[in-house]
């Protein structure tokens, strides 16, 4: 156990990392932490993650959201489930009791437009017959492999089908709409909707999914998924707007308009209330808020 300046007893963390000394020039800010230590190693390969040491509890997001486009749709499945299955087996080996899997709102298939938000037990699925698909049946994939290792080994498994978040950690210059806005409204001559701007999102701050995540590691329901976002609706042409207005208030807006091939989903909306009622979670922090921080 790490020990606090405050006094208060910090568990040990390990983070594993591909490059460990890139992500401490990135963020100096975790260097020399007792509490912290970075391990070198894949997903993809088992021999290279932390085989020997002992665990409680694994906290498995290890998917490449921001690079997942530069991968095949092969390679994309192949890192989510493979990956999940080595961590998995992590998990058994390092006698981890509770193990928390980073899902996705993906795994649901397209919203219909009439449907406000999705539930967990929403019966949308997608076809596994498309390989423009292979991210969100990766997901749902490893979702199933938590539900049969939970029943081999005993593992207490949950799932976070995360959804969409914004905050100063988001790249800006990724296929994420919010951090393109915030990026053009800070150096651009212009915000551009590279679309038509009809597609709704929801965003949650990156401190209020920290907080989710946390909660629902020590105290989410083994075996069940959670819905992890905010349930507060903006079109992408009001979030270029809003954008616009907080951080540069004399810059023009441009929507393309045309419908955005790349925005398959023209609604993607969480029902948050099974984390609400059972866990108490919540979304505190406004978009708003989240905007200014990002652009500071």
């Amino acid at each position: 156990m790490g020990q606090a300046s405050s006094g208060v007893a910090l568990p040990k963390v390990v983070l594993l990392s591909r490059n460990p000394n890139l992500f401490l020039q990135k963020h100096p800010e975790f260097s020399d932490h007792e509490w912290l230590s970075l391990h070198d190693g894949d997903i993809l390969d088992s021999a290279s993650l932390p085989v020997g040491e002992r665990f409680t509890h694994i906290l498995h997001a290890a998917t490449a959201s921001t690079l997942g486009p530069e991968l095949s749709p092969r390679e994309r499945f192949q890192q989510i489930h493979d990956g999940t299955r080595n961590v998995l087996d992590l998990a058994i080996s390092s006698g981890a009791k509770r193990f928390l899997l980073t899902s996705s709102g993906a795994i649901y298939g397209p919203q219909p437009n009439n449907k406000e938000s999705l539930a967990e037990d929403s019966a949308i699925h997608l076809s596994v017959n498309s390989a423009d698909n292979a991210y969100g049946v990766g997901k749902l994939a490893a979702e199933h492999l938590c539900a049969l290792y939970a029943s081999e080994f005993g593992l207490e498994t949950i799932v976070a089908r995360c959804f969409a978040f914004m905050g100063p950690d988001l790249p800006l210059d990724a296929h994420f709409a919010i951090g393109n806005f915030v990026r053009d409204a800070i150096w651009a001559d212009e915000i551009v909707v590279r679309g038509d701007g009809l597609p709704i999102r929801t965003y949650l701050d990156q401190d209020d999914l920290a907080h989710w995540l946390l909660k629902l590691l020590e105290e989410g329901r083994p075996g069940e998924a959670y819905n992890v976002g905010s349930d507060k609706v903006e079109s992408i042409a009001n979030l270029a707007h809003l954008v616009r207005d907080l951080i540069a208030p004399h810059k023009p807006v441009r929507i393309l308009g045309n419908a955005d091939s790349s925005q398959a989903r023209n609604r993607y909306v969480p029902d948050i209330s099974k984390a609400r009622s059972e866990l108490g979670l919540d979304v505190t922090i406004s978009l708003a808020q989240s905007i200014r921080r990002s652009a500071q």
